[in-house]
């Protein structure tokens, strides 16, 4: 159980630092009330599901994504 939730907080982390890193890059839109479109969190876990399950297409974006996680 607890090797399960330290994955679960890894894959959390590396969505959450992906999320601040493509908001940086390419800000999320803001809404009439000035909330995100998206969370943060969401931006991130979208762009690396995106990437693993285009895996063939993409493995370039998964090696800098893992370099990414490595890095923090």
């Amino acid at each position: 159980m607890s090797k399960l939730l330290a994955l679960l907080s890894l894959a959390l982390c590396w969505a959450m630092l992906t999320g601040e890193w493509l908001n940086q890059i390419k800000p999320l839109k803001l809404k009439n009330h000035g909330r995100r479109a998206k969370s943060i969190f969401r931006y991130g876990f979208d762009h690396l599901r995106n990437i693993v399950l285009n895996l063939e297409q993409k493995s370039d974006e998964f090696l800098h994504a893992l370099q990414f996680l490595s890095s923090t």
